[in-house]
């Protein structure tokens, strides 16, 4: 059903909290696959223009278009029969092989979500923040950032770039200043974050693209589309890394052979 009203009486303004947000970032150090973290940490760092940007994009022609015609993205994502059947080469198919081999799903990610607690609201804001949260692994994808440490602050500085979101400019920074801290090298991890910042600012907003047709384009032409730049300080700290011999998905075995 689409949502008719732009934000439910009941829904209460959020409040900026950053030691409590300090506070869910350290229990994310810990346990970087404890994704719940990130959303408290999102609701605790609001941006102001959260709400003027919801509503532009809501009310235009597109937005409005979307919440008519598009199905609920988790579903969408997560049904991987149509997508398979989408040519070699598509967005849809890298996103699939991606989601397989980490082993993650849309739903998955509402569900770490979920756990928080917080009340569902039917209307145009919940719609919009959802979008935000569902496309979170397309975003990978269409970046060319990977799950390891490095390529999810990476991925993060994109999104900020996008949105403007102060959650992703913290968990970004600061989360690259623990990768700095614990593995010592000349990688430029902080200079690989600054670049996903622009060239999310650069390109066409992701969430507001068409979730279908974007899956079904080449990756290299929507890239291309899109303006989304080339990762090349990301690539070049992995290949820092790899010089020394550290492997960057698994960082805590080079932790465990530097000790």
């Amino acid at each position: 059903m689409i949502p008719t009203i732009f934000s439910h009486p009941d829904r209460q303004p959020a409040k900026f909290r950053p030691f409590k947000a300090l506070s869910h970032f350290r229990k994310l150090i810990k346990d970087k696959e404890d994704t719940e973290q990130v959303f408290h940490i999102f609701e605790n760092l609001p941006r102001k223009g959260f709400m003027d940007d919801a509503r532009a994009f809501v009310e235009s022609e597109q937005g409005k278009q979307l919440m008519a015609s598009e199905p609920y993205l988790p579903d969408l994502l997560d049904d991987h029969g149509w997508i398979d059947a989408l040519p070699e080469g598509s967005v849809g198919h890298a996103y699939v092989t991606f989601m397989r081999r980490e082993g993650l799903s849309a739903a998955g990610l509402v569900a770490e979500a979920e756990k928080m607690g917080r009340p569902k609201f039917d209307d145009q804001i919940q719609w919009y923040a959802n979008r935000l949260r569902d496309t979170h692994d397309l975003f990978h994808i269409l970046t060319g950032y990977g799950r390891d440490a490095l390529g999810e602050q990476c991925v993060l500085g994109f999104t900020y770039g996008q949105t403007g979101n102060y959650g992703n400019f913290f968990i970004a920074y600061a989360g690259g200043y623990e990768l700095k801290r614990s593995v010592k090298g000349n990688a430029p991890v902080m200079g690989a974050i600054r670049q996903g910042q622009r060239n999310g600012k650069a390109s066409k907003a992701i969430i507001e693209q068409d979730i279908r047709s974007l899956l079904a384009e080449p990756l290299e032409a929507a890239r291309a589309r899109l303006g989304i730049g080339e990762p090349t300080l990301y690539q070049e700290a992995h290949r820092a890394y790899r010089s020394r011999g550290i492997d960057p998905y698994n960082f805590l075995a080079a932790k465990a052979a530097m000790a």
